[in-house]
């Protein structure tokens, strides 16, 4: 395994409601857990979910013609597992908060990307770069 790359604690109002969403919606493996807390494996990051108040969107902020939920957590994947994710994600009937689209396409930062809330209200990102080489780029 991989060292994970980041941790990351959210707050969600229903423990069950979190398991069932990151457990059997997004498909994460569960790790550790106690009667207030729950450890994700999101694609190799390690996620907790705590039962606590304060959850949701403070914000929004205009990009590309979307409101864009802030703040916001998320991770980069590969084209595939994006698209796996994506229809996985319509099965489930989630609601988008944006739908799956491709930003900057077949320019520098061409990508994908959507976001949707998980049960608490907290915003998720998921994205994939056509080339992971211009995560970081500078224009």
């Amino acid at each position: 395994m991989t060292r994970p790359r980041f941790h990351l604690a959210v707050p969600v109002d229903d423990l069950a409601e979190a398991a069932r969403f990151y457990g059997e919606v997004l498909g994460c493996a569960r790790g550790r857990s106690a009667d207030t807390w729950i450890d994700w494996d999101l694609y190799g990051h390690q996620l907790v979910t705590h039962v606590a108040e304060g959850s949701g969107i403070a914000a929004r902020n205009p990009v590309d013609g979307h409101d864009v939920p802030v703040p916001h957590f998320g991770v980069l994947l590969e084209i595939p597992d994006f698209h796996a994710l994506a229809a996985r994600l319509n099965a489930a009937a989630c609601t988008f908060v944006i739908e799956p689209y491709l930003r900057f396409e077949g320019l520098p930062g061409e990508q994908w990307t959507m976001f949707l809330l998980d049960p608490a209200g907290n915003a998720l990102e998921f994205k994939a770069f056509a080339d992971d080489a211009q995560v970081f780029a500078v224009d």
